[in-house]
């Protein structure tokens, strides 16, 4: 278990629900701005303009590992 694991466990619940609020607005925003790329991917793909459409298909696959680190920060749910 890591340190941040660790210090969630002992944390506040308050603190724990602000953590976990921020994280998932911050999941959503970065969510909305890959669903945009993969629309511009999609639209310059279909004018035949590749070089646009490659570079916001590679911003679109960087933002979805951002995601993907980012869920590991999420707290564990608690159970009673």
């Amino acid at each position: 278990m890591s340190n941040f694991r660790e210090s969630q466990n002992e944390a506040h619940p308050n603190k724990t629900n602000i953590l976990m609020s921020g994280i998932l607005v911050l999941l959503i925003l970065i969510l909305s701005l890959q669903i945009w790329f993969l629309y511009g991917t999609l639209n310059n793909a279909l004018e035949e303009n590749f070089s646009f459409a490659l570079a916001s298909f590679i911003g679109s696959l960087v933002l979805f590992f951002v995601n993907l680190y980012l869920i590991r920060f999420l707290p564990n749910p608690r159970r009673k």
